[in-house]
């Protein structure tokens, strides 16, 4: 992680505890690779999980440092998640971290596990909102004092101008919900979670990337996700594995987090080329 509030406490006592890679932008070039070399050689393997909303010099200080060490054994993944659900993610992958997973799968499994989160926000305001499509009747309401809006940006983008009727489409399996509060007073979050029959509600304080990412700091985040190790295992170990051609590490899905190649195009037969007709002489 690059941010300590997005560490998020552990699920349970086999969840791996975070490393936060603090203070990339400010450390001094040769300090910042020798602390991720130091870290690398570790662990083995590193993966780095931030969000769309993190600060570009911290993004470019990370592949500068990876481009620096010149090693396949570093994975940035940046998945498109608001800030809660990055945090969330973060903490399934070291709940995994402790199975007999290896690290090219360990690490790919990210993005498998961001189809099974759902992600959004009750906003004061959605007139800076640029993660999820906003009608002009919707901007227009941001301007109604009072107005609140419910928004889910992930998996599927939903945005509802909140009344006692109004809900969001959630997930079609049992989930936790975790909710973050920032400067907006509200309890649509709590009341969604018993609509969408969630175990139970947890929460935990606002990222400080939410406001940015979000366009307004009056919201209440939350999140539904899987929490169980079992469960979580068990999805990850049903898709097939592969080997990376160019890295030779395990995978799932089509495309390598380490090295970022994808699987060769299939080479197809060339079609028989047809008889040339020619006139007799």
């Amino acid at each position: 992680m690059t941010s300590a509030d997005m560490a998020l406490p552990a699920q349970d006592e086999r969840t791996m505890p975070a490393v936060v890679l603090t203070g990339l932008d400010h450390k001094p070039l040769d300090q910042a690779l020798t602390d991720l070399h130091a870290l690398t050689e570790q662990y083995g393997h590193v993966v780095v999980v931030c969000s769309q909303a993190t600060p570009e010099p911290v993004v470019r200080r990370l592949y500068t440092l990876r481009s620096l060490l010149e090693s396949d054994r570093i994975a940035l993944f940046r998945p498109d998640l608001p800030p809660l659900g990055i945090a969330v993610l973060a903490r399934q992958l070291r709940q995994l971290a402790s199975c007999d997973l290896s690290p090219g799968v360990l690490a790919s499994a990210g993005r498998l596990l961001t189809h099974y989160i759902h992600a959004g926000a009750v906003l004061g305001s959605v007139a800076r909102l640029d993660r999820v499509p906003v009608g002009l009747k919707a901007h227009a309401r941001s301007w109604v004092p009072g107005s609140q809006f419910a928004v889910l940006a992930h998996p599927e983008p939903q945005l509802v101008k909140i009344t006692p009727e109004a809900t969001l489409k959630g997930p079609e399996f049992s989930t936790w919900m975790l909710v973050a509060k920032g400067q907006l007073q509200s309890d649509w979050a709590a009341g969604l979670g018993t609509r969408w029959g969630v175990h139970g509600l947890r929460e935990t304080p606002l990222p400080a990337e939410s406001p940015a990412w979000w366009g307004t700091g009056r919201m209440v985040e939350f999140c539904g996700y899987l929490a169980d190790l079992s469960v979580l295992y068990q999805l990850v170990t049903s898709v097939r594995q592969t080997s990376c051609h160019w890295c030779g590490i395990d995978v799932i899905g089509d495309r390598c987090v380490f090295c970022s190649a994808t699987p060769p195009p299939a080479h197809e037969p060339a079609a028989p080329r047809a008889l040339e007709q020619r006139t007799p002489a």
